[in-house]
């Protein structure tokens, strides 16, 4: 797994740089009225091509050597390309937005549907229990119910991603902890390949994020949110599907975050008579940015809007880990993780409400 890490991580800072070098001129194209804008100045969005080139190396290469023997016990073999092909709708539809900026959000969805469609019908991915007795019956009973969970898991992730892509470092920072999270399970429970997947796409994006934080010379665009959520959605139904030891609940603690933020965002622009997919910057991470990131002085005015971004991201972190942390603990007890998960949510509200009304203890604010 070493040198597929290493040739992940290698192709991406190489292809993310050459994206610097040569694809700016796209970037006018992203309107500065953007209320998810947080930046000043033109910045490359397609960091999902330096994702996909570095992800693809890589299984390519794990590929390879399993067939020559697999020295490394990787047990890769041809699934992988099934895993490229249902990546791609989803991938190259972000990549086309990124560039044109004139995908609307229903053809982008539908692209995540293929994506997932491809998924439960190339990898056969599918939910087979919750840990509850009822539901598990009713899987039971009826497996479509599992299969309808594993593409909504697969369609939905990927926005969810995107929905956090706001700062420097937060979604690929996030990615790369779920990613060694999963692999680390994985790994315990002797399903190496699957491990040697998640640790690609772990490299890869530590490869974008040369780049990405703290300076902000690239950014993952849709599509590189777009690869995080697909790739780490079907790894997480195929962890559970394939290990029965392993709660469902692991993954939807870890994962918690993003698919709790785009609930809450759904609900709140629903009650306020909004549609869901219409942009706006009340996210939980620029609410951290316009409110609690206050203190940062510097003369040049890009400067400082640099600073107040990379210091926004690392309270995200500290809130992933805060979930990351007990999933790794209690990986086969579903209970706990259920109860994690609840406790996730009661937090995320009351901390969202108490930076809306204004009552974040000072010791806070930086």
């Amino acid at each position: 797994m070493i040198w597929l890490s290493v040739v992940a991580f290698l192709v991406t800072a190489f292809v993310a740089g050459g994206v610097i070098r040569w694809a700016r001129g796209h970037t006018a194209a992203y309107g500065m009225g953007m209320p998810q804008r947080f930046h000043l100045g033109h910045v490359p969005r397609l960091g999902g091509v330096a994702l996909l080139a570095g992800i693809t190396a890589s299984w390519g290469m794990g590929t390879i050597l399993s067939a020559l023997g697999d020295p490394a016990s990787l047990r890769m073999g041809g699934w992988v390309g099934w895993w490229l092909l249902a990546l791609l709708p989803a991938a190259l539809g972000g990549m086309v937005e990124d560039a044109t900026q004139r995908l609307t959000v229903r053809y982008r969805l539908l692209l995540t549907g293929l994506t997932g469609g491809l998924a439960v019908l190339l990898l056969g991915l599918s939910v087979p229990r919750l840990g509850m007795p009822w539901p598990d019956e009713l899987l039971a009973a009826a497996p479509w119910l599992g299969v309808g969970l594993a593409l909504l898991a697969v369609t939905g992730l990927p926005h969810a991603f995107n929905i956090i892509d706001g700062y420097n470092g937060l979604a690929g920072m996030v990615a790369l902890i779920v990613c060694l999270a999963l692999a680390h399970v994985a790994l315990q429970v002797g399903d190496r390949s699957l491990a040697a997947l998640l640790v690609s796409t772990a490299a890869a994006t530590a490869g974008f994020l040369v780049w990405n934080y703290p300076r902000g010379m690239l950014f993952a665009g849709d599509g590189g949110a777009y690869i995080w959520g697909v790739v780490i959605a079907m790894a997480s139904v195929a962890l559970v599907q394939r290990n029965p030891d392993v709660s469902p609940w692991f993954p939807m603690l870890l994962l918690i975050y993003p698919v709790w933020e785009t609930v809450f965002s759904i609900y709140r622009k629903l009650a306020r008579g909004v549609s869901p997919g219409v942009a706006d910057a009340l996210h939980f991470h620029q609410l951290i940015y316009r409110r609690i990131v206050r203190r940062v002085f510097h003369d040049d005015a890009s400067r400082r809007v640099l600073m107040r971004n990379n210091r926004t991201s690392p309270y995200l972190w500290g809130f992933t880990l805060l979930t990351v942390v007990p999933a790794l603990l209690a990986w086969h007890r579903t209970w706990l993780l259920m109860a994690f998960c609840m406790l996730f949510v009661v937090t995320y509200v009351a901390a969202y409400l108490a930076i809306v009304r204004f009552k974040v203890p000072d010791w806070l604010r930086r």
